[in-house]
């Protein structure tokens, strides 16, 4: 009996994506300053403006992610549930259908054994 093959699931943060983020961010905090220069902030000001904007981004993106940690909502988490459900599923029809391969005889001795079938002992 092999293992079935795991349901597809959407691809979590790789380096890549983290990488992409890092510089996603970076990137916003130069457009913020210079947005805020442009709204009239002067120098220390303008960055300071910018820092605070992106440190509500990044804590609410953390808040986020340990939202998903507390609920169990995490990437890992739902593949392996699917990949669980599947398995089990594909197991307990691999198993029925070994179960009804056997003679009637075997099936009641393996029910005996498993005590699925209670001995009726003729006296």
């Amino acid at each position: 009996m092999s293992a079935p093959e795991p349901p597809q699931a959407s691809q979590g943060i790789t380096r890549g994506r983290a990488l992409l983020a890092g510089v996603t961010i970076f990137a916003l905090g130069g457009l913020g300053y210079w947005g805020f220069q442009a709204a009239g902030f002067e120098g220390f000001s303008a960055g300071i403006a910018a820092q605070a904007v992106l440190v509500l981004i990044v804590l609410g993106w953390t808040g986020s992610y340990l939202f998903r940690v507390v609920t169990g909502n995490m990437t890992y988490m739902e593949q392996r549930r699917r990949y669980r459900s599947a398995y089990d599923a594909a197991t307990e029809d691999e198993l029925q259908k070994q179960f009804e391969a056997l003679s009637p005889a075997e099936q009641e001795r393996l029910l005996r054994q498993l005590g699925q079938l209670e001995d009726t002992a003729e006296l």
